[in-house]
């Protein structure tokens, strides 16, 4: 009887060993990978702020440790490999691409481009009227050519635009006390901020030209990271994309996570705007697309082709250069 008995607690050890083994190889290694914003927190970013806080990343074996860049720009540090994964704008990374450096878009966080210029109400009414402004800006290439191109499309001249190497941390307090007249803003942001303040006029690039309809911001993602460990790249975009997809559903708790997840505090007390900014954006994240994260080809192909054909840029970027959709998953 000793015997049966001792042989029957060796089966019951041995099949609760092979389910602990099985379940600890299902649940497989935890990755820890490092994603770099391109700014301080906002509603650009709620969906990864969700991912992290609703345990999506976790779901899928992940620790994920989200950063602001200290030193360099996010693109920089994903280029050299020191994050995996970081945020930036189609328009900023061409000379990335035409560096070669090693970083390629996985994915779009806002379908279509919400950038455009804002200026006092009455003064902007098409683009015409940056025509004598004193227009604030950071003077990248690409966007000095983008303002002249559409100043003069619309019957303006564009050498009286007095451009001026600044700007401001808020476009509708400087525009109200005429510390400029005119500057680029994306509107989920410095939009619905002025929009709470007070009337002004603001105009979307898209709007006015096909090719501007690029895409901002992105997520990018390191080259060798991709090539060396695609699964985790694409278990990543999963759980950010259950992120943005938990905000478009619910844009008041996304909003408030992302209150919650900013270290800064420079949101804190700022829950209204947050909320009306989340409200807004949470519409534009996929918006007409089918789903959120596509990168079409077309449109960005379009915008590069623009910016050579125009002298934005010095050399072409080729065909399909920078992104690939391979790493988002239905």
């Amino acid at each position: 009887m000793k015997k049966i008995i001792a042989v029957m607690l060796a089966l019951v050890l041995a099949v609760s060993f092979a389910a602990c083994s099985s379940s600890k190889t299902e649940k497989g290694e935890v990755k820890k990978i490092t994603l770099c914003l391109d700014y301080t927190p906002n509603t650009n970013h709620s969906g990864i702020f969700v991912a992290q806080e609703k345990g999506y990343f976790a779901d899928e074996n992940l620790e994920v440790e989200i950063i602001q860049p200290d030193e360099g720009t996010a693109t920089e540090l994903c280029a050299s490999g020191k994050v995996q994964l970081a945020i930036d704008f189609q328009d900023y990374l061409a000379p990335s691409y035409i560096q070669g450096l090693g970083i390629t878009a996985v994915a779009a966080i806002v379908n279509h481009n919400t950038a455009g210029i804002i200026a006092r109400k009455g003064e902007l009414t098409t683009p015409k009227g940056l025509e004598g402004d004193n227009y604030a800006t950071y003077m990248a290439p690409i966007e000095l050519a983008m303002t002249n191109y559409l100043c003069s499309k619309a019957g303006g001249d564009a050498s009286k635009i007095n451009y001026i190497q600044d700007y401001p941390t808020n476009a509708a307090e400087a525009l109200n006390i005429k510390q400029f007249d005119s500057l680029c803003i994306y509107y989920a942001w410095d939009g619905i901020n002025a929009e709470m303040t007070g009337d002004y006029d603001f105009v979307y690039y898209k709007d006015y030209e096909d090719a501007f309809d690029y895409y901002s911001p992105v997520i990018i993602a390191n080259n060798d990271f991709l090539k060396n460990d695609s699964d985790t790249a694409k278990a990543a975009l999963r759980a950010i994309r259950k992120g943005y997809e938990y905000a478009i559903e619910n844009p008041d708790e996304a909003a408030d996570i992302l209150i919650k997840s900013d270290e800064t505090g420079a949101l804190n007390g700022r829950e209204e705007f947050v909320k009306k900014s989340q409200q807004w954006l949470s519409k534009q994240y996929v918006g007409d697309g089918e789903k959120w994260g596509y990168i079409d080809p077309a449109r960005w192909n379009a915008f590069y082709n623009w910016c050579y054909e125009n002298g934005a840029i010095e050399k072409p970027i080729a065909e399909n250069t920078g992104f690939s959709n391979d790493y988002l998953e239905d």
